[in-house]
């Protein structure tokens, strides 16, 4: 038996709880929402509920569907306006019929749906990202299925999470899954973009994510989605660092979920990492953009990553830009290279004040400190997926 079969079936026999991702290339066409999809979807998603298996969908279509809407009440050309506010204003008119869709197909096998908005911004606050959590524990124990979309109308950046891969990746260390299946137009990932290379090869597994030039294999996006082959691999780099694995598939033909749970060879499944980082520091890493940048000397950059501690002042060398107490921002060396994301102690303006500094000379500088880390090691992501 070969390794890649050892390791579908070891990892995906003991699932119980799964979060699904499908995007708009799978759900929608250019005349608007594919309901011969939604049905395929939910029959499939059904069969894994009546296994047992707690699922939680993660779905775009709700832009898709409010530009089918307008036009056919309207015949407005300006449907397909692609700045934020048209994009905005469509997910509106759209999320009712996308939910209205799901109801229907998930009806047919007697289950139940719940419509669950998310904003980054509702992430970012650690009792909001709790009480989201407890709402979602509540809805798995009574069986019904969450169909979670960003709150595109009330987002305030285009989008806020950028992409459902990466809303999906944050619902991982939300609910505790132990699986993540991410539908897809591609037949799963190629070593190449397949697009422009006719003799790419598909890649049935990958033992570690972390190992890959991404930005190298994945040069293009889909037409109808936002995010292409790079948010879904960025979107695997993030469950494997969480210690769970994902299965990139076609939503599109004969794909087959349960198929697949059974050890079914299709897509790419991609491993989890043999070091898994908390579902708090995971939060913590991924609930905002960093704001900034410590870039710090030789000596700390190999402290941080081959001993494990916080970062002091002292290992400081400079600060980018202008941020304030407990913002998210990158950890540097003085060349450049990214080392991780954490949460820092002190504002730019400290951190410029104390750089260098031994922890006995900081009071001295700026009065009573709030601690002798820069950024606690409790605090600190390294080897982000950013």
């Amino acid at each position: 038996m070969t390794k890649s079969r050892i390791s579908r079936d070891s990892l995906l026999d003991n699932v119980r709880r799964v979060v699904v991702k499908v995007g708009s290339a799978v759900l929608a066409t250019r005349d608007g929402l594919n309901g011969t999809a939604i049905n395929r979807l939910a029959d499939q998603l059904a069969t894994l509920s009546d296994r047992g298996l707690d699922v939680v969908l993660v779905s775009s279509g709700a832009v898709a569907a409010g530009r089918q809407r307008i036009f056919e009440r309207t015949r407005k050309k300006h449907r397909n306006g692609k700045d934020m506010v048209s994009r905005q204003a469509a997910s509106a008119v759209g999320q009712g019929r996308l939910m209205h869709d799901y109801d229907e197909a998930f009806a047919r096998h007697g289950k139940v749906t719940a419509q669950v908005l998310l904003t980054r911004n509702g992430l970012k606050l650690r009792d909001r990202f709790l009480n989201a959590r407890n709402t979602l524990e509540r809805l798995l124990e009574w069986g019904v299925i969450p169909i979670i979309n960003e709150n595109d109308t009330v987002s305030t950046r285009e989008l806020e999470f950028g992409d459902n891969d990466t809303l999906a990746a944050m619902c991982l260390g939300l609910i505790g899954a132990d699986l993540f299946v991410n539908l897809t137009s591609a037949d799963g990932v190629f070593d190449r973009n397949p697009d422009g290379n006719p003799d790419a090869r598909p890649i049935p597994l990958i033992e570690d994510i972390a190992a890959l030039d991404l930005e190298t294999m994945c040069d293009g996006k889909t037409n109808v989605g936002t995010g292409g082959m790079y948010s879904k691999l960025r979107a695997a780099r993030r469950a494997a660092q969480l210690g769970v694995p994902t299965l990139i598939a076609s939503g599109k033909g004969a794909f087959d979920i349960p198929a697949s749970l059974d050890g079914g060879d299709t897509g790419t499944l991609i491993l989890p990492d043999d070091r898994v980082v908390s579902s708090k520091k995971f939060w913590l890493a991924y609930r905002d953009d960093p704001c900034g940048a410590i870039l710090v000397d030789g000596g700390a950059a190999k402290a941080l990553l081959t001993k494990g501690t916080s970062l002091l002042p002292i290992g400081i060398t400079g600060v980018e830009g202008c941020f304030g107490r407990g913002a998210l921002i990158f950890i540097k060396t003085e060349d450049g290279d990214e080392l991780g994301v954490g949460q820092t102690n002190y504002s730019a303006d400290e951190l410029t004040q104390i750089k260098g500094k031994r922890t006995d000379e900081l009071a001295a500088i700026i009065g009573p400190t709030v601690s002798d880390e820069a950024v606690h090691r409790d605090n600190m992501l390294l080897d982000a997926a950013i």
